[in-house]
């Protein structure tokens, strides 16, 4: 859990679900017209597709000091030292505020904690900010580029730092 200008960080429960996927919505809303239906769905999630979320990835949410949900990330470990981000959003009212910063910062720790050596996200082509956001974070584009649901998905990675503690005595 993390505190920062008013913004509360937490995992998401099953009762965060309709903040969860206003979240998404709002955050999306304006890309909608580039994604094609099943893409969109994927990416803002439905009543249905939010346990299986919560299920298979954690999913961090952030909220104001009125306790409603403005971010969200999800993460979780895939295999071989690497985490995995998906379904970053913050309400575009709280847009450029820090907010995803810490939603980053959250998802990167615990993703460390259960020992990633490093992080993969895939975005898409109309997301130019997210883009710069995560080169600014230090992700750098992995070369590698997937179909999402009819339009190109492409790969980010990160290293995260190891601490290396020695037992010199």
């Amino acid at each position: 859990m993390a505190a920062l200008i008013g913004i509360t960080i937490r995992r998401a429960t099953l009762h965060d679900a309709d903040g969860v996927l206003e979240c998404l919505q709002a955050a999306f809303a304006p890309y909608r017209h580039h994604y094609t239906r099943v893409a969109f769905a994927d990416t803002t999630l439905t009543r249905d597709s939010f346990p299986v979320r919560l299920q298979e990835m954690t999913v961090f949410v952030a909220l104001d000091s009125s306790e409603h949900i403005v971010g969200t990330v999800a993460c979780n470990v895939i295999r071989n030292g690497e985490g995995h981000l998906r379904g970053m959003a913050v309400r575009p009212e709280c847009q450029a505020s820090g907010i995803a910063k810490q939603l980053l910062d959250c998802a990167e720790s615990e993703l460390a904690k259960q020992g990633c050596t490093h992080i993969t996200l895939d975005t898409t082509e109309p997301l130019q900010r997210a883009m710069c956001f995560y080169e600014r974070n230090g992700y750098r584009r992995s070369g590698k580029i997937a179909d999402f649901f009819g339009m190109p998905l492409i790969q980010y990675m990160k290293a995260l730092r190891v601490d290396v503690h020695s037992t010199d005595g």
